[in-house]
């Protein structure tokens, strides 16, 4: 019976990926259970959540009267407490349903760089929305582990997690961060500065969706994987609908300065880096990780910018929540990690 129980209260365990524009929830014995936008459709006036996720993240820019969509964490901090805790307790339960006798234990991944109250916040939000007690890990450590790397190991790991809101970068070895940087340019301001550049260059204005579509379906950051052009809709200064042909050359152009960013944050954190793990970095590689690895042209640029070899994982948007159920699902493998616990 004993043992029955055991199984009931692991199989509760849950590896939270709380990002800016996704939000990822592993299982543990199951592995990913959810992965939805981070996106809460609330009444403006009570602000309780009345759908979140998929069904939200179909109403941003469509809402009218007292419904509002958006998203409550911004540049990978929570902006929005109650929200936040009300979306993350609905997430919850679409996985493990109702909490009444059996809150689960939760891992939550977070940026580097945060504040303690910034760090107190996912805590207290996860406690909040359900969680029995809370464990956070820092992104680059999750996406190490999620990846397969042995971080324990007495040699030099670098890790580049580009997310929705922020971009986590660091040299991990001997379980820990030696050098790193967290750089609040990533996906999100990616988008924002398509839909400026649309505006500047064809008084053209898009929305957010479209801009991330054009990001995903067409956009590159180095010319030999350019892939041509796409038709959007939008409405030009008169309010009128138009549409617009957008090229991946325009999308590069759109987003040179948040791709220079990220490499201003790469350059810094090689540079941190002693001459013994960048020795090892050189041999094994630069690992990307996230839904901007995805971005096309990044491994060819980043390749040439670094002289090192660059490889995409393999599930780049869930790797960091792999990683996290990789920990609760086996903690002791895992004994050097810094945990910080929610009482």
């Amino acid at each position: 019976m004993n043992l029955n129980l055991s199984k009931v209260n692991m199989s509760k365990n849950l590896g939270i990926d709380l990002g800016t524009s996704n939000t990822l929830i592993y299982l543990a014995g199951k592995g990913i259970d959810l992965q939805e936008p981070s996106v809460a459709a609330v009444n403006s006036r009570t602000m309780q959540a009345i759908e979140v996720g998929d069904a939200a993240g179909l109403m941003v820019g469509k809402t009218a009267g007292e419904l509002l969509a958006f998203r409550p964490i911004k540049d990978g901090v929570i902006a929005d407490f109650d929200v936040t805790v009300d979306m993350l307790g609905k997430f919850i339960r679409k996985v493990t349903g109702p909490l009444f006798f059996n809150r689960p234990k939760v891992a939550v991944c977070v940026p580097l760089g945060l504040t303690g109250v910034e760090r107190r916040a996912f805590e207290d939000a996860a406690a909040g929305a359900g969680a029995r007690s809370v464990t956070l890990i820092e992104a680059p450590i999750a996406a190490a582990i999620g990846a397969g790397i042995k971080i324990g190991a007495p040699r030099g790991s670098f890790i580049i997690d580009i997310g929705g809101g922020t971009t986590e970068i660091a040299t991990v070895s001997l379980g820990g961060i030696v050098a790193s940087a967290s750089v609040r340019t990533a996906g999100v301001r990616m988008d924002d500065a398509i839909m400026l550049y649309i505006k500047r260059r064809y008084n053209v204005s898009i929305s957010p969706k479209t801009a991330e579509t054009l990001k995903l379906r067409i956009g590159s950051v180095h010319p030999q994987t350019d892939v041509g052009s796409m038709e959007v809709r939008g409405k030009n200064t008169s309010g009128l609908p138009v549409t617009l042909t957008v090229t991946s050359a325009d999308v590069r152009d759109a987003i040179g300065d948040a791709i220079e960013q990220i490499l201003d944050g790469i350059r810094t954190v090689l540079e941190k880096t002693p001459p013994e793990l960048c020795a090892d970095i050189y041999d094994r590689g630069i690992l990307l990780t996230g839904g901007g690895a995805s971005l096309r042209g990044l491994p060819i640029l980043l390749s040439q910018i670094t002289g090192i070899r660059v490889t995409v994982a393999d599930k780049p948007l869930q790797t960091a929540a792999i990683g996290l159920g990789r920990y609760i699902e086996h903690p002791e493998r895992y004994p050097y990690l810094t945990q910080y616990k929610a009482k």
